[in-house]
């Protein structure tokens, strides 16, 4: 099955977890890349990079490269929806996230969406946990943890505005000890 691969170093500062890859990223072969997710709009919006960012694969390897800022999904399996998603895919999705955070050791866990988190949770050791938005008061292997708004569009409850507060905030911080 092809999937986004992960985008990732051992230098990770921010290590960025979406839910599963959508079809339209898979394709073109980047994370957040459907023309109606507002990831890189709200990315550019939030006034912490010196240059514009364009939805594409060398973006993200830049970001990657000069931030330390990588991409991965709790679930690799790509599909139209989160309703396609099944438990099995949940299940292994969460032990593989926990050994890849274990492994790479970065400075934040990025959830993008409560949804996300909360299916990490309840297929992880740490279920009895709860997520909320912004930064978490638990850790996944020592690992701050950080919640902002998915920017997919059919997330409409949050606006563009919102997205780029809650990453200017999670990527202003400059601080390891004021995450912890």
């Amino acid at each position: 099955m092809l999937s986004l691969p992960d985008l990732l170093d051992h230098e990770m500062q921010f290590l960025s977890v979406g839910l599963n890859p959508s079809i339209p990223s898979v394709i073109a072969g980047f994370y957040f890349a459907n023309p109606r997710n507002r990831f890189w709009r709200a990315l550019n919006a939030c006034g912490v990079f010196e240059q514009t960012l364009e939805p594409s694969l060398s973006s993200s390897q830049y970001l990657l490269q000069h931030y330390h800022i990588g991409f991965t999904d709790l679930v690799k399996r790509p599909t139209a929806g989160c309703k396609d998603l099944v438990a099995a895919d949940y299940r292994a999705g969460s032990h593989r996230l926990q050994t890849l955070i274990e492994q790479l050791q970065p400075r934040v866990v990025w959830f993008h969406g409560k949804l996300s988190c909360q299916k990490y949770l309840q297929y992880s050791p740490q279920k009895s946990l709860h997520c909320r938005w912004g930064l978490q008061h638990w850790h996944i292997n020592g690992c701050p943890v950080y919640v902002s708004p998915n920017p997919s569009s059919a997330n409409a409850a949050y606006s563009l505005s919102d997205i780029s507060d809650s990453y200017r905030e999670l990527l202003q911080t400059s601080d390891t000890h004021s995450l912890c």
